[in-house]
């Protein structure tokens, strides 16, 4: 218990013996023994807690609602006794390392097994949580949470232990990623990151809380309401593992079903894997759409290790948001290169060809080769349901209210696939400078911002009436990589400024129709909504780093209380929901900080 004083001077005793449960103790360990190592673990001196997540703390009953955003010595000293920990890892049994008794925890923790592109083994054999730990699950409200770990220490699975064939200290600076540390500018801007992609309704798992241990390591605390990757069981598939696959298959569906995430779930077996198939094909149709139109790079390949089963980001360490379709930006990641983001699609399309395969085998109890499945029905449905998400990602986009972009999917389909076509045409132009070197890959430029335009066009059209001239649209969308030589004339686009017009004012004749309203009344909305949604000021990849610089710069005089304030003032303002926005107008900022944070995301909106 604590006491805090309210503004009426009145002591207030708030209860955190719900962190008391996160223990190790997690049901996953009781589905599947195959899915997982166990690790003792042990007190970890010398933390501080830089930062935690008072709202995510309250959404999952840690904290009370009343809870005041502030950091108290005894909230601090249960995240620290909860969270600041280390395992006993193979390194400290085999050199017979000891540890005083009173710092030995009572329980055990699970480094989960799974499928990852790094190892040497293809199969998941020796992959996983190379430097994680699963902390357990909290219960509130109907709804089971898991939380882990990462920076806990070394462990077994991690792609150093394999390609050494040797155990880790944890800590050892002699090895970086096998060292079992995490990073703290990591933790912060995934922190950050997160956030932003949560208000805008973006899936992804979130951070409770960031413990510095000094000379940036520290532990990032993860939360979200399931954590199971596609790779936990791909893992299982290509060992041919029946019992272990249809295990996690049966504790995933049970879990979402308890969550109250899928309903109406049948209760026959068979029924209850096509559903499963049919939830993920509308997971990952969903989920490569949005990345493809937010230009978020998330490296999906065949492991399935970077998203979660639903599709939520995770591993912020190599995801970007750009501010332009930076479609030939690839990560470098030493041995080899990511994909880009229009390859993001594919590799989405594979992951449902292999939960085909999957369900197929389950159902069959006879593996065949993932390659059968390449035009199964559950490809063509992912096909279908991407190119219908594309489409309302775009009328999302122009500013139509939400009944007029379902009203207009069916009978104006023509038209927005012509607007697609047209719309990608301008995203889509690289410069002619060609593919270069950036800090943590290669790109090569994108020229057009087409949220300039959608922004922009409709405000003029409503006091004009009537097209923009071809020179004018091109000075709206053209981006600082656009050099003159870029620009240079090009009959075939002004064929497509034309059609991106003639197609525009389609679609806002067919709402006016639809609405039965004028055209005028429907620009008007369109107005409002798409400056909210089109924002000038969106953050990318590169604005988030130079804002944890700035923050990291600042901490010593940054509390955990001072940083949950800016954090939720930036996220607010990161707000590009219309319905929110419109509702609650921006307030002008007081922070001398989140107002520097701001002029670093326009210094940067076009970039990676």
């Amino acid at each position: 218990m604590t006491k805090l004083k309210r503004k009426n001077d009145l002591e207030v005793n708030y209860d955190y013996e719900k962190f008391s449960t996160i223990n190790g103790d997690h049901p996953l360990k009781k589905a599947c023994d195959e899915a997982f190592i166990e690790y003792g673990a042990r007190l970890r001196k010398g933390g501080k807690v830089a930062a935690f997540n008072f709202a995510l703390g309250k959404e999952m009953g840690l904290i009370p609602k009343g809870h005041p955003d502030k950091m108290t010595p005894e909230l601090e000293k249960k995240i620290l006794k909860t969270f600041g920990i280390v395992i006993i890892n193979e390194y400290d049994e085999i050199n017979n390392i000891k540890f005083p008794e009173k710092e030995v925890l009572p329980h055990k923790y699970m480094a989960t097994r799974y499928l990852q592109l790094q190892h040497p083994n293809k199969q998941g054999k020796t992959s996983g949580d190379g430097r994680s730990i699963w902390n357990g699950v909290v219960k509130h409200k109907g709804k089971a949470w898991d939380v882990s770990s990462c920076g806990t220490g070394a462990t077994a699975l991690s792609p150093a232990t394999a390609i050494k064939k040797k155990f880790f200290q944890s800590g050892d600076p002699s090895i970086s990623y096998g060292c079992g540390y995490s990073e703290l500018d990591e933790g912060m801007s995934t922190l950050f990151f997160s956030e932003i992609f949560h208000k805008n309704g973006i899936d992804t798992e979130r951070v409770l809380a960031v413990i510095d241990y000094g000379n940036n390591i520290s532990i990032n605390v993860r939360a979200h309401q399931n954590l199971l990757r596609p790779s936990h069981l791909f893992n299982h598939l290509k060992q041919g593992n029946f019992e272990a696959l249809e295990s996690l298959v049966d504790y995933y569906i049970e879990r979402q079903e308890k969550n109250g995430m899928w309903d109406e779930v049948p209760t026959s077996r068979t029924a209850r894997l096509q559903y499963f198939l049919k939830r993920e094909v509308e997971v990952f149709a969903k989920m490569a759409a949005k990345l493809e139109d937010e230009y978020i790079f998330c490296w999906l390949d065949w492991d399935g290790d970077n998203v979660l089963m639903d599709g939520s980001m995770i591993d912020f360490g190599s995801i970007r948001q750009f501010g332009l379709f930076h479609s030939e930006y690839r990560y470098d990641d030493d041995d080899r290169f990511s994909t880009s983001i229009p390859e993001q699609k594919d590799k989405a399309r594979y992951t449902v060809q292999t939960f085909a395969q999957l369900v197929d085998f389950l159902i069959t109890k006879e593996k065949k080769n993932v390659k059968s499945f390449k035009d199964s029905k559950a490809t063509q449905r992912f096909d279908k349901y991407f190119i219908k998400n594309k489409r309302k990602n775009l009328l999302y986009k122009l500013g139509f209210k939400p009944e007029t972009q379902e009203a207009l999917l069916k009978p104006a389909r023509k038209e927005i696939d012509a607007l697609l076509e047209s719309f990608s045409y301008f995203e889509r132009a690289k410069s002619k400078a060609g593919l270069h070197k950036v800090p943590d890959g290669i790109n090569w430029n994108a020229i057009f911002c087409m949220r300039d335009i959608l922004r922009e066009l409709p405000q003029l059209y409503l006091s004009r009436n009537e097209n923009i001239e071809r020179n004018e649209f091109l000075e709206i969308i053209k981006s600082y990589y656009c050099t003159q030589e870029d620009l240079a004339p090009n009959s075939y686009r002004d064929k497509k400024i034309d059609e991106f017009q003639e197609t525009y004012w389609k679609l806002v004749r067919k709402a006016a129709k639809f609405n039965e309203e004028d055209e005028q009344t429907v620009l008007l909305n369109m107005t409002m909504r798409s400056s909210i949604i089109n924002k000038m000021d969106r953050v990318t990849g590169d604005s988030i780093s130079e804002i944890v610089h700035k923050v990291m710069y600042a901490k010593p005089k940054i509390k955990p209380t001072k940083l949950f304030e800016l954090l939720s003032e930036f996220v607010d303002y990161q707000d590009l929901k219309p319905e929110s926005k419109m509702a609650n107008a921006d307030k002008e900022s007081q922070s001398n900080l989140v107002k520097g944070m701001l002029k670093i995301v326009r210094e940067y909106r076009e970039g990676l």
